[in-house]
């Protein structure tokens, strides 16, 4: 019995030497398990400090040589990291030798940190040599890179085909280069492409893209532009119209909130929804008055002079006049020559407030006689 036991052990054993992998020789690793806690801590904390040394070489070269805050730097170190000055040292150079301040690649590095390890000779040399080839002056990259370096990072092709598509609606390269100078953000956003295209399919003129280059570029760029459109087609405007990209930035420029507000005070005064209408095919801009303007205007009017709202609504624009300069000192002569049967029957009120300063006087108070011209005089420059 003892034998057949002793038999089985040693099946036992050797099944188990033959199965069981060898023991590994002693390394680094298997030494740091048999360290006291203290001394594996303090291992695992020298090998983060590697990389600590790493973040704190970015830190510090952002607040010392780029100028950064120490929360900015901390914030750029999360989106680009470097080990040596190198790569950094040679993008400063290079934006300054392209007649930047300090404080401008400060500006554009907050914005763009990555900027400090690209190649500028390979990323952006490029773009700035075409820029300059359509007219742009060292001055205008300067300032459209330091306002929107973003479109930096898109491709020259890119950015030649944007430019492209702007120029066909300037009359010149040199228009062309003064839209994007003052709207730098277009050339990187590829809603502007679209929203051109459709502004044409809407039957938009090139005069009437021109018009919203020139005046706000952005609206080019908005996210919900056909909704506006929409709004505007529903106003009673045609897309053709010369006046469509006038309407189109009214439109644009006030939420709906404001919108309803100011329809409201108009209202209150006793204009119809037509009324409105009427008036703002008239002259769309009047609506980007404040509420209190249109509300003192019409007060002015109805209250103190006892007028009919209805020639407001002939002439909007009049929303947009100075109630101290205009509309109360024309008003002192319109109501004299009144009182006093000097203006023809048929004669529109709302003309004399309309003309042009030298034209008013001409017509309004040194065309009478001595007595009423002298009393015009008065009342016109502020008196009773």
């Amino acid at each position: 019995m003892f034998h057949s036991k002793h038999h089985s052990l040693t099946r036992a054993l050797l099944f188990f030497l033959i199965h069981t992998p060898p023991l590994p020789s002693p390394s680094i690793k298997s030494y740091l398990l048999l360290l006291p806690q203290t001394r594996r801590h303090s291992s695992l904390f020298s090998t983060t400090s590697t990389s600590g040394d790493h973040h704190s070489f970015t830190v510090s070269y952002l607040t010392t040589k780029c100028g950064f805050s120490h929360e900015d730097a901390l914030r750029a170190n999360r989106r680009v990291r470097f080990d040596t000055p190198v790569k950094p040292d040679s993008v400063i150079s290079f934006f300054k030798a392209h007649g930047f301040s300090l404080s401008q690649i400060t500006t554009i590095m907050r914005r763009i940190p990555v900027f400090l390890t690209c190649d500028p000779t390979n990323a952006i040399l490029s773009k700035f040599q075409f820029l300059s080839s359509k007219g742009a002056s060292p001055s205008d990259i300067v300032l459209m890179t330091t306002r929107s370096p973003r479109f930096l990072l898109r491709s020259l092709d890119h950015i030649v085909s944007l430019y492209e598509l702007v120029r066909r609606f300037c009359p010149s390269d040199l228009k062309a280069i003064a839209y994007i100078t003052a709207w730098p953000s277009s050339i990187a956003d590829v809603r502007l492409a679209q929203n051109v295209k459709l502004l044409l399919d809407e039957g938009l003129t090139n005069a009437n893209i021109h018009h919203l280059l020139r005046t706000r570029p952005s609206v080019l760029s908005s996210a919900d532009l056909k909704k506006t459109v929409e709004e505007v087609k529903q106003l009673g405007f045609d897309p053709s119209h010369s006046y469509f990209s006038v309407v189109l930035l009214t439109k644009r420029a006030i939420t709906k909130s404001k919108w309803e507000a100011k329809v409201d005070v108009l209202k209150k005064w006793g204009w119809s929804e037509q009324d409105f209408s009427e008036a703002f095919r008239r002259h769309p801009n009047f609506m980007l008055r404040s509420e209190d303007k249109l509300n003192a205007v019409m007060s002015f009017w109805i209250s103190n002079l006892g007028w009919d709202s209805s020639a407001l609504r002939i002439r909007p624009m009049l929303f947009g006049c100075s109630l101290e300069k205009r509309l109360i000192p024309r008003a002192k002569v319109v109501k004299y020559l009144l009182s006093n049967g000097l203006m023809k029957k048929n004669a529109s009120i709302i003309t004399p407030f309309s003309l042009t300063e030298e034209l008013f006087l001409k017509k309004c108070v040194t065309c009478f006689e001595e007595k009423d011209r002298s009393r015009l005089l008065t009342l016109y420059q502020g008196g009773c």
